[in-house]
Order: structure tokens, then sequence, then C-alpha cells
């Protein structure tokens, strides 16, 4: 790595820290640290609470969305930290991750994902993800029913036909100017470490998944949240998902933009702890 991509990288985790930290206003929260796995001969980086949690503590994932990486995920995943086992990889050709040959497909990434929880030792995480993210992750319970727990899907943009279209492309830069600054700093590190030519075929190749046909086959509990201000994906838009999953819910987040993950982090904290210890005490699901 370059002097100017690992001053840029350092920046970058600095702005994710610090955001993290002001985001969450007084809430406790837990400090992350690296960790590596040797997927499909890739090596993996994952960001992972640092501190122990009761036993039967839920394990919890973060999912990053498309050509990002798990650095915009640090704020929500430092609030879940002191309750839960957190872990956020950066997926194959994202991130710190190794990149392979050509940018995965959705099925691949879904594919990478149950071979990094392999050797992570997962068995049925919950599941968060934010705005393309959700793609895989819908990819991964459709395909994996026995290996997933419950899903939290914040701004799920799961409308892949209208993906990269003028009209969305000016729904997101009306949402884009809401989102704090150091977001800015983050994601433009994040599109020049996966490079712009392998972020056009990833993102060609992610328009040819369907997600929305999965929905109706996905078995666990599935909490889709939006950020009121969200332009990229309309409340209807989450409604018509919601309806579409046999055991899905629908909760909206106050003043919060798309990535409400980063924008909104003690919120959606408040909304993920609420869903799962409730899904725990009912019996629909245990960590």
């Amino acid at each position: 790595m370059g002097l100017l991509a690992h001053t840029s990288l350092r920046l970058a985790e600095r702005a994710g820290s610090r955001r993290g930290l002001e985001a969450l206003g007084g809430m406790p929260i837990g400090a992350l640290r690296s960790t590596w796995h040797r997927v499909n001969d890739l090596r993996i980086h994952t960001r992972v609470s640092a501190q122990p949690v009761p036993g039967r503590a839920w394990s919890v994932v973060l999912l990053h969305g498309l050509v990002a990486s798990s650095m915009y995920m640090v704020p929500t995943a430092m609030g879940l930290a002191p309750y839960f086992r957190v872990y956020a990889p950066d997926l194959p050709g994202f991130g710190r991750s190794e990149k392979p040959r050509r940018p995965l497909d959705v099925a691949g990434l879904a594919d990478s994902l149950a071979a990094w929880m392999d050797e992570a030792e997962l068995e049925r995480p919950a599941l968060v993800a934010n705005s393309s993210g959700c793609q895989f992750a819908v990819d991964f319970a459709s395909r994996y029913p026995e290996r997933c727990g419950p899903l939290v899907l914040l701004g799920p943009s799961l409308d892949t036909r209208h993906r990269g279209t003028p009209a969305q492309m000016v729904r997101r830069l009306m949402d884009g100017v809401r989102e704090p600054a150091s977001l800015g700093v983050i994601l433009a590190q994040d599109y020049r470490t996966f490079g712009v030519l392998r972020a056009l075929r990833a993102v060609r190749t992610a328009r040819q998944d369907v997600p929305t046909d999965k929905l109706p086959h996905i078995r666990t509990p599935v909490l889709v949240a939006r950020g009121e201000k969200d332009r990229v994906v309309p409340r209807a838009q989450a409604e018509a998902l919601v309806k579409s999953l046999p055991q899905g819910r629908l909760e909206e987040v106050p003043g919060a933009g798309h990535t409400l993950n980063f924008n909104s982090p003690e919120a959606v904290v408040k909304l993920i702890r609420r869903y799962l210890y409730e899904l725990e005490a009912r019996g629909e699901a245990q960590p």
C-alpha cells in the first residue's frame, strides 16, 4: 500500500471511530479489534468486539453495502458491542480483504459469507445489513436457512431493476446531502480501494439478481427499518417488502437518512436490541 493510500485509510478509520463516539451520545460503547481468516484462499478482514459478553449473548454480523466496507458499520458495531458478540467482515474484494480475480456476484458473496462463518465458528447469527448489503443477506437467508438467525434490513435497496437509473441517482444525491461529511471520507476511500472498473462490474452483476423474488421463502423473522428521511428507499417500497415476508415487521427511525447505521446509530442500536430481546422472550429465536 502506497503512502497516500495508507494515509487516506487512516483518515477514514479515524473518521469512522470518531463518528461512532459522537453519534452514540451517552450510550455504553465497546472497543473493536481486527481479526483475519483464510476463506477460499483469500485473506478476509473482520472487525470484532473486543470485550467478553455473557455466554448466551447473540452473535451479530454486520454486512456492508456494495463497494463499501465494514468501516461505515463502526458506529453501530461499537454501540452493539457491550451487549452482543459483534462481527463486521469486509467481504471478499472490499475494504482490507483480499480481492478475487473478478468481483463476486451476489450468490458468490453469500457463499463466501457462509465459508467465513465456518472459519469464525458462527452457527446462526443475527444478520444486520444496510442498503445493497441487504441483497447479500436476503440471498444468504434464502439459500442457507439453517445457518441464518433473524435479519435486520436497514434501508434495504432491493429494487435492483432501477439501480443506477437517473431517477435513483437523483434520489441518492438528495439523500447524500443529509449524511455526515465523515461518511463521504469513508466511502471515497472504499471506492478508491475497490477500484472504479471493478465497481462498475459489481453493480452491473448485482442488477442481474432479483432479491424480491426470494423474500417469500425466508423462514426467519425479519425487521425492515428505514430512516424517515431516506430518499433511496421510499416508505411504500419498504411496506411492499414487508408484505412479501412471512415474518416481516417495519420500523421507521425519525430524522434518519439512508445509511441509518452511520447517521443514527444510537436509534439503530436500541432498535436491534429491542427486536432481538423480544424474539428471544417470545421463543421465536434464540442466540
